[in-house]
């Protein structure tokens, strides 16, 4: 039988150098910051698609409060933010309930509607909003139906 040592040279050769490892590292982190950056480049796409389903919830919001509660809830539109009042009938004045902040994009609207307590709205509006990734139009129509197209 013969006998093996444990601590020869051919174990001694067993591994990675570090001049290996150091461009398999460096490797990696290209294909890193390539790919962060194709990430990067969706963040506005999702930023405008969390606003288009956030000023549509809210818009179905305000309609239903206005039939369940029976009382008149109007939309309003900033630049970057939607908010939600209520008619004080008492008061005689609108009094805000929930505002929201749009992060990331931009609000136009032609008005500010009032939902009623049939579902039906006044000040018909339309509300485009925008950012460097494209650009959605919602509609409202007199009976309450809220539409939204790709621009």
């Amino acid at each position: 039988m013969k006998k093996r040592e444990i601590f020869s040279d051919k174990n001694s050769n067993r591994g990675f150098t570090l001049y290996e490892v150091v461009i398999s590292l460096s490797i990696f982190a290209i294909i890193c910051s390539i790919a962060l950056t194709s990430f990067l480049n969706l963040v506005p796409k999702y930023k405008l698609k969390k606003a288009v389903w956030e000023v549509n919830s809210r818009m179905n919001y305000a309609r239903y409060k206005a039939i369940f509660e029976g009382i008149k809830v109007r939309v309003r539109f900033g630049p970057q933010n939607c908010s939600i009042e209520k008619y004080d009938i008492n008061k005689k004045k609108w009094k805000r309930e929930a505002s929201y902040f749009l992060e990331g994009v931009m609000l136009k609207a032609t008005n500010n509607p009032i939902f009623h307590p049939t579902g039906t709205v006044s000040n018909l509006a339309s509300v485009t909003i925008s950012n460097s990734w494209g650009k959605y139009k919602i509609s409202l129509a007199i009976s309450g139906r809220i539409k939204t197209v790709k621009l």
